[in-house]
């Protein structure tokens, strides 16, 4: 995952850390290119379509109060890179079908079949705010919404038939009519006619990526994701995850291997565990307050103000929320373990990390890999610059040497990278 400053919301202020990259083409071209080098699949940018959080306070204290628009930012490191894959985040709550087929499609053109499209719903409230709502859809009208808005662009992305583009100069025919067909869509959300206004990609069409978590979520990963963010940390409820959702998978008709799930990890190298250790808890000790409730906050809802309330004391009480939902995670882990605010900010800053040598990062792939919790692993660097370098330098050739990462990509588009057909 590719984030402004690092992933970990303190690291811009660390000495390894470095401010003012949150706009610096030249750093986000530097760590494609390091990926690249490294061999791994895609970058992926996560987005929403506001400041990302409301408390101007405590969002004035990360580096993540300006960040580009995924699908500019994923064009120009098209042109820099020749094979990782195009991961970008876009929302089908406050957008059209039309205009979101057309955009992955020209990406996926650009970059010569290396596009995939992160489908979201929008949970920050601002989202709805600024797009003419006073609030969001309710959550089963989002997720309904997102099944049709998905479906519409897949109507569109094929109505282009293989071979529709001859470019016949000769007998004056740049494409064959009869390969090129409206889509006609009329549904409770849409109503689009089609067809698109470019052809088939290189892919056939780019890849679908969703991170499904409550229910609502889960169903809609389960039938149209091939790409699964998944929500865990703990190997146990990430196994149970991974069985759910393939098991749901295949009740729709879908093989298990059409779909990669893929759990978030944030990989803390150091050269000894005591020296990765020590990096951590440097970067844990600059969570301030301020910022620490608003990244709480962000996890319990837009509702949620927790600013009244001492950081040492418990939690308020908070409504549960979807179930499955990070605040149903949050609530039940504060519960669990009876933690404080601070506490329980502190563990979710800390959360998906691994801190330890290249190898006992390796080592945790390998045992989540082998006990089917996983097919892969979202990657959070800590850190920029440093934290994408510390991987490819050292864990990646620590993977190669277990013959557990490849040495070379297979192919050059991103369904290639996932070994997925073409649809």
């Amino acid at each position: 995952m590719l984030t402004n400053g690092g992933h970990h919301l303190t690291a811009w202020r660390h000495p390894k850390g470095q401010a003012g990259t949150g706009l610096d083409i030249k750093n986000y071209a530097q760590f494609a290119k390091m990926a690249e080098k490294g061999l791994l699949d895609a970058l992926f940018i996560a987005d929403v379509a506001a400041l990302w959080g409301k408390d101007l306070d405590a969002l004035s204290r990360t580096s993540r109060g300006e960040h580009y628009e995924p699908l500019t930012l994923l064009s120009y490191l098209a042109g820099v890179t020749t094979h990782i894959g195009l991961i970008g985040t876009a929302t089908t709550s406050y957008n059209e079908p039309y205009h979101i087929a057309r955009k992955f499609s020209s990406l996926d053109h650009l970059s010569g079949g290396r596009a995939g499209w992160n489908v979201v719903t929008s949970v920050v409230g601002d989202e709805a705010r600024n797009f003419g709502r006073s609030e969001h859809f309710l959550h089963s009208e989002r997720y309904e919404r997102a099944e049709e808005f998905v479906d519409v662009v897949r109507k569109l992305w094929q109505s282009w038939a293989d071979g529709a583009v001859v470019k016949d100069a000769v007998n004056g025919k740049y494409f064959l009519i009869e390969k090129v067909n409206a889509i006609h869509h009329k549904g409770k959300h849409f109503s689009v006619q089609g067809p698109l206004n470019i052809s088939r990609t290189p892919q056939g069409e780019p890849v679908l990526v969703q991170a499904g978590a409550s229910t609502s979520g889960k169903r809609l990963a389960s039938r149209i994701a091939e790409i699964i963010f998944a929500p865990h940390d703990e190997i146990n409820a990430a196994r149970l995850y991974y069985a759910e959702i393939k098991s749901s998978a295949q009740a729709l008709g879908r093989s298990e291997n059409s779909i990669r799930i893929l759990p978030g990890i944030t990989p803390i190298v150091g050269k000894t565990r005591q020296k990765a250790r020590d990096f951590f808890e440097q970067l844990q000790e600059l969570v301030d307050p301020v910022l620490g409730r608003r990244l709480l906050a962000d996890t319990l809802g837009d509702d949620i103000d927790l600013s009244p309330y001492d950081v040492d004391g418990p939690l308020p009480d908070i409504p549960q929320g979807n179930k499955g939902s990070r605040r149903d995670f949050a609530l039940a882990l504060a519960q669990e373990k009876q933690l404080s605010i601070r506490q329980l900010y502190l563990h979710l800053s800390e959360r998906n990390a691994v801190v330890g040598t290249a190898a006992d990062i390796a080592d945790r792939f390998e045992e989540w890999y082998d006990s089917y919790a996983a097919d892969g692993f979202n990657l959070f660097f800590p850190h920029d610059p440093g934290g994408i370098e510390d991987f490819v330098e050292h864990v990646v050739p620590e993977l190669q040497k277990r013959g557990r990462f490849k040495t070379s990509y297979a192919g050059t588009t991103l369904r290639s990278h996932f070994g997925f057909d073409i649809p």
